[in-house]
């Protein structure tokens, strides 16, 4: 069986010029494993590439793909960045907020979805976009987030 430390080290094989290289692919195999990024994963993946958790730290704090607390089953992410602004992001915030019971940033009560409101999801021409289960949708529109929140389990 393979077990993380050597996963991360295949990874490595791939980075030539050093550890530090292969940080993001790491820490997100760390998040796949565990489902987010804590104190221990944090640890372990710095431990694999020999850097220190600080560094690992550092790295996981700035991207918005790194989730450093428990998250729910659905994830829900809406980009607020300048273009998605100008389209209206904050009406699609407001209006998932309303559909979950729950402000951005906070998680359903039973644990089943997460919303967050992100920096940038890298759809600028097609604003607002907002990720579903890490599944781009373009265009939204702060009227389709009732019909996005009923579909989560279809």
């Amino acid at each position: 069986m393979t077990t993380f430390f050597d996963e991360v080290q295949e990874i490595r094989k791939r980075y030539p010029a050093g550890a530090r290289s292969a940080t993001l692919p790491a820490l997100r195999l760390a998040q796949e494993k565990h489902g987010w990024l804590s104190r221990e994963a944090i640890e372990e993946t710095a431990d694999a590439l020999e850097v220190t958790p600080a560094f690992c730290y550092s790295v996981a704090s700035f991207y918005d793909m790194f989730h450093l607390e428990p998250v729910g089953r659905h994830t829900i992410e809406i980009c607020t960045n300048l273009p998605c602004a100008l389209c209206g992001a904050q009406k699609v915030v407001e209006a998932f907020e309303s559909a979950l019971g729950i402000s951005a940033g906070e998680t359903t009560a039973d644990g089943e979805v997460t919303l967050r409101a992100v920096e940038c999801l890298g759809g600028c021409g097609y604003a607002t976009v907002v990720a579903v289960d890490h599944r781009y949708r373009q265009n939204v529109k702060a009227e389709d987030a009732a019909e996005i929140v009923e579909g989560l389990d279809a």
